[in-house]
């Protein structure tokens, strides 16, 4: 459907990386992704839960719930501790549930959505801001085209998600003389167990997509990692889509 593939990442040595949500799906892919150029990486994964990537050459996991103002500040501290710096931040935690039409909801199902994707965003960015603004690093939050299109069945994770890239757009804003540059990732229905609680649920086009035609986590693992390069630092843009042009033209 999409016809994407993965895009040549950069040479990352050195370079330390922490990314949430790295227990599976493109979290995981990522991380590997990363480690596969040389970064060092800390992969955090929601506790309790399976976490796909094994500690290996270059990745080290850690439990990490981005709702705990606690654990947010051991994992930075672990990071600041075990490698002195920290040079991208990949904002990747991320989740869609309650999925249900809006008068079907209690107001206040909506709030783990707006706790994981928006709060928690806000939580890890301004808690690896110091290491960050040392190092003049980058902040990746990954989007979704649903940050701007309304979809039926999805008031938590439309909604949410439409506050997490405006969030990254005031960063961008406030902090525009940090060092820190900031991205949010747009980023197509990709084969994740998302997706599928997405294809479970049925309530909208994306839920019909055949899985065979959805985007491999790869593709914007990739995509993830050359933001995270020496190349990005030339873009001005802090809406980008790993459908643009631009990522098109080198797949």
């Amino acid at each position: 459907m999409f016809n994407l593939s993965p895009i040549p990442m950069p040479d990352l040595t050195g370079k330390v990386v922490l990314i949430t949500g790295a227990g599976r799906g493109i979290g995981a892919a990522a991380a590997l992704a990363l480690a596969e150029q040389g970064a060092r990486v800390f992969a955090a994964h929601q506790p309790g839960r399976p976490c796909t990537v094994g500690e290996q050459d270059g990745v080290e996991t850690l439990p990490l719930d981005v709702t705990s103002d606690a654990d947010v500040a051991a994992a930075v501290a672990r990071v600041a501790d075990a490698a002195g710096r920290l040079d991208a931040l990949i904002n990747n935690a991320g989740m869609i549930a309650p999925i249900g039409r809006l008068t079907g909801l209690d107001s206040a199902a909506l709030a783990p959505a707006f706790e994981v994707n928006v709060m928690g965003v806000h939580r890890m960015t301004c808690a690896a801001l110091p290491l960050l603004e040392q190092s003049g690093g980058v902040v990746v939050n990954a989007g979704t085209g649903a940050a701007t299109t309304p979809m039926e069945g999805w008031t938590a994770y439309c909604t949410s998600k439409a506050a997490t890239r405006m969030l990254t757009a005031m960063c961008a804003l406030e902090l525009a003389n940090s060092g820190v540059q900031f991205f949010f990732l747009g980023i197509p229905p990709t084969d994740t167990d998302m997706q599928g609680e997405i294809r479970e649920a049925g309530l909208n086009p994306i839920s019909r997509i055949p899985q065979s035609d959805l985007v491999a986590p790869e593709v914007t693992a990739s995509v993830m990692a050359w933001l995270c390069g020496p190349e990005a630092r030339a873009l001005d843009e802090v809406m980008v889509d790993v459908r643009d042009d631009r990522f098109q033209g080198m797949m």
